[in-house]
Formats: C-alpha cells, sequence, structure tokens
C-alpha cells in the first residue's frame, strides 16, 4: 500500500455491555496495523481511531434495567473500554477515541442529515419490516434461521411506523460497480463475493434512518420529533474522529479511510448503508473494508450457557498483555473464523514465548554478558514484515518470526555450544554470538507492532546485557 498516510478505525463498539474478547481482538489487529505503519511512514502519517457507539432503543433499555440515565450508563460502559485499551492492559495507542455522545459528533451529524435532506437523498415515508431490537437492525427473510436471529435467537418484531427513508435503489447500480472494480474494496474476496452477490439477486430497497419512539439518539434537525437511527450516527463517526464538521467540501486530510476493519456480523451495512451515504454526499469511498471472523472455543460459538466463554481479563491476568496480543493473532488467519481454548492457548504460550523466545534471550544474554557485540543484522526489517501485514497475514508474520529466527536461533546455540566455545575458541564464540545478538536485535524490531513492551525488554537487554527478569515464565 504505497501511501503516504495510514487511516485505520475500528467499528465503534455498542455499549450495551463491557468488552468481551471479539473487541479486543478487532482492536489488537488494527493497533498491530497501525504500529507497523508508524514504523513505515512515521507517527504524524498514521491515525488510528477506535470509540463507542452510544445511542438506541437497546441502550435506552439497558439503562432502564439498571436503573440509570441513559448518559450515566454510556459513560460507564465507555470508560470500560478506555480502561481495557489502556497501556497496562491491551496497549492499545490509538489517536482519538470517539464517543456517539461527543458534542461535536452530534452537531456534524445534524449537518450531514440537513445535507441529505436538502439533496433529496432523505424523504418521509412509512417503513414496515422485521426488526431486531439486538442488532438493531431491519432483516430480510434471509437472514432468519426458522424465523429467528441467528444471533439473537428471538424473533424479530414486525413494525410498522412513520420514518425518514434514505434512497438506496438508485445508488444500487453505482455501489455494486465500485465493488466490482475494488475502487471500494471489499475483502477478504469470499466477502466480496457474497457482497456482490447479494447486490445482484435483490433490490436495495430505501431504508429507515429515524425512529419516532426512541428518545436516546440525535434529533433530526428538521423533524425533532424523530431520532437519528444508531447506525446512520454510527457511520458517521469515521469522519467526525478525525475532526470533521459535516461540512462534505472540507474533508480531513487524512480522509478517505485505509482500511475499515469489521466483524462479519456488520458487513451487509457497511457495505451498503455506509457508502450509500457517502455516495449520496459526494464523498470518497474507504478504500479497504476488511472483514475477520468470529472467536469460536472448541469449534462452538462462545456462550454463558455451553460453559466456553473465555473472558479478556481472564487472559490477561493469565498470559499478559503481549502474551495476550501475541496468542489472538497467532490463533489462526485473520479473516477466518478462530478456535481457541484456554489449554491450547497455554500450550502455544509456553511453546512458542516461554521456551522459545523467552528461553533464547535468556541464554544469549547470560553468555553475552561481559562482551561488546555490534547490531549487525542484514535484513530490514520494515521489509521483512510488509509483505505480510499488507495482506492482513498476521499469524503467519508471527509464524515466520518463531520459526526462521527463534526456533532457528536456539538449534543455532545447541548446535554450536558456545558455552564450550567460550572456554576452547574465543574466536568462533564471538562469531557465534554476533549472530545470535544480530538475530535477536531483528526480532526486537519485527515484535514492535505485534509484542512492544516486549520488543524494548529485549532492546533494553541487548544492549546492557542483563535481563531484569524473565520475559515470559511457563504456565502450568
Amino acid at each position: 500500500m504505497e501511501n503516504k498516510k495510514f487511516y485505520i478505525t475500528t467499528p465503534i463498539y455498542y455499549v450495551n455491555a463491557k468488552p468481551h474478547i471479539g473487541h479486543a481482538y478487532t482492536t489488537i489487529a488494527a493497533d498491530v496495523l497501525a504500529r507497523f505503519y508508524r514504523q513505515q511512514l512515521g507517527k504524524e502519517n498514521v491515525f488510528f481511531l477506535t470509540g463507542t457507539d452510544e445511542h438506541g432503543a437497546k441502550i435506552q433499555k439497558k439503562a432502564e434495567e439498571a436503573g440509570k440515565s441513559p448518559q450515566e450508563f454510556v459513560d460507564e460502559i465507555s470508560s470500560e473500554f478506555k480502561k481495557l485499551w489502556a497501556k497496562d492492559k491491551l496497549n492499545i495507542e490509538y489517536d482519538n477515541f470517539i464517543r456517539t455522545t461527543d458534542g461535536t459528533h452530534i452537531k456534524a451529524v445534524q449537518r450531514v442529515l440537513q445535507t441529505l435532506k436538502d439533496k433529496g437523498a432523505i424523504y418521509k415515508g412509512e417503513y414496515e419490516g422485521l426488526y431486531c431490537v439486538g442488532c438493531e437492525q431491519f432483516k430480510n427473510e434471509d437472514d432468519l434461521v426458522n424465523g429467528k436471529c441467528p444471533d439473537h435467537g428471538t424473533a424479530p418484531d414486525l413494525m410498522k411506523e412513520e420514518s425518514y427513508m434514505l434512497k438506496m435503489t438508485e445508488i444500487q447500480a453505482e455501489l455494486l460497480e465500485k465493488i466490482e472494480k475494488e475502487e471500494f474494496k471489499v475483502t477478504p474476496e469470499k466477502y466480496k463475493n457474497k457482497i456482490v452477490s447479494f447486490l445482484k439477486n435483490q433490490t436495495l430497497h430505501d431504508v429507515s434512518i429515524s425512529r419516532k419512539n426512541v428518545s436516546w439518539g440525535i434529533p433530526l434537525p428538521f423533524d425533532e420529533s424523530h431520532t437519528t437511527y444508531v447506525w446512520v450516527d454510527a457511520f458517521l463517526n469515521y469522519l467526525t474522529g478525525l475532526g470533521w464538521d459535516g461540512d462534505e467540501n472540507n474533508l480531513p486530510e487524512m480522509w478517505p479511510v485505509d482500511i475499515n476493519l469489521i466483524g462479519k456480523d456488520i458487513l451487509r451495512v457497511h457495505a451498503t448503508i455506509w457508502p450509500a451515504i457517502l455516495i449520496h454526499l459526494g464523498i470518497k469511498l474507504p478504500k479497504i473494508i476488511f472483514t475477520h471472523g468470529h472467536i469460536l472455543s472448541d469449534g462452538k460459538k462462545m456462550s454463558k450457557t455451553l460453559g466456553n466463554t473465555i473472558s479478556i481479563d481472564e487472559m490477561l491476568e493469565k498470559f499478559g498483555t503481549d502474551g495476550t496480543r501475541y496468542l489472538l493473532l497467532s490463533a489462526g488467519p485473520f479473516g477466518e473464523d478462530i478456535d481457541v481454548t484456554m489449554e491450547r492457548m497455554v500450550e502455544k504460550y509456553n511453546a512458542d514465548l516461554a521456551n522459545g523466545l523467552g528461553n533464547l534471550i535468556s541464554r544469549v544474554i547470560k553468555l553475552a554478558e561481559g562482551y561488546e557485540f555490534e547490531n549487525k543484522n542484514e535484513y530490514d526489517p520494515l521489509i521483512w514484515n510488509k509483505g505480510f501485514i499488507e495482506a492482513f497475514w498476521m499469524d503467519k508474520a508471527l509464524e515466520r518470526i518463531s520459526d526462521h529466527l527463534i526456533r532457528k536461533s536456539n538449534k543455532y546455540i545447541t548446535d554450536n555450544k558456545p558455552w564450550e566455545l567460550k572456554k576452547t575458541d574465543e574466536a568462533k564464540f564471538k562469531e557465534v554470538m554476533q549472530k545470535l545478538i544480530s538475530d535477536l536485535y531483528l526480532v526486537s524490531e519485527l515484535f514492535i507492532p505485534f509484542m512492544p513492551e516486549t520488543s524494548e525488554k529485549i532492546k533494553k537487554a541487548l544492549e546492557t546485557k542483563k535481563l531484569d527478569e524473565v520475559l515470559f515464565q511457563r504456565i502450568k
């Protein structure tokens, strides 16, 4: 991706409940990409946006159940996300954390809605459809399994109400052409095919962008008896999070988005309603929507009923910040569903991090004590990882570091026995140690996006020839 700038977003997370492992997975991946491009382009040319989606009927209901006002409720849950992203937890280095209850966001959304109304893209009508409160989405019959939402296991409500509608049918051909020509790239390929098939085989009906009986939302500027449909409000964060005030003729320098990172459950709306808004406004579409899979446990969707849920707090307590980041991103191809269990993660942690990386650093630093070695690494770390990360192959990038550097270095120590060479052949000892030190410098550079704290600790140990702590201890 030959850019002078890089702008990446996570979805903004719905604050009906505290953050879970799925939120962490998406955000860690975005953080890795942002850190990698900062290495390439410099900090000032990269912008990483995350945040929380805080309006809608579901929030209103959850707040009532908790005996709190909606604002109190969203303040509390939003702060839980910020705490989890903090340096002492998942170490997410975002540039902005947007909340859809921010005053500047609300004003910009109202300005956009007024513009869309003035352009004739929004009109007053009546909407009838099957509405799932859990998804905050209208559903087609094809979306349901035995008449129920597959994600929530509940039958959607048949709703008919006065509503303001966004014109979708008239932009369908243009949207399809942009996706097929990859001006608006939906990836991986299987998700592009899914959306193309949907757009070719079904008419994109005009969608409701307002609710009349939901008070917890942004009032429409041209009709305050309606509040903005939560998805329209949420999508605009990708612009307002850059400080945009809603003027379609004055876009932020970072626009367009280079990567909208999303989970597969929100692909349809991101590939239809979101670009439709931008097309109506005459604004460039995001370059890439990258869709990743779900996290399964033992082949099944995580659920309290099955007792197979893995909490992100539990992972952090057991594996630490960098261990958690490593295990989630190395669990399988990013873009597919990944399957994790605590047993397998403990096994991988011990094999890759405790016995692999941790053991290697301890051995090398102990042997190097009292000697001076330079960093003679001949590889450019940015080129080493570039192809993998640009293709979103984060698991392969980690596997390559582990296989080609860490395992080979441990074998190189076993084969060459530098502790014996130290006594019998100092020249050979220095040659062996120089290679090991140089390879570890490369490892420390390659791990910057994935395990930033570990990277710093490796560098410090190589410079001082002292290891203040065992980096990764075996877990039983």
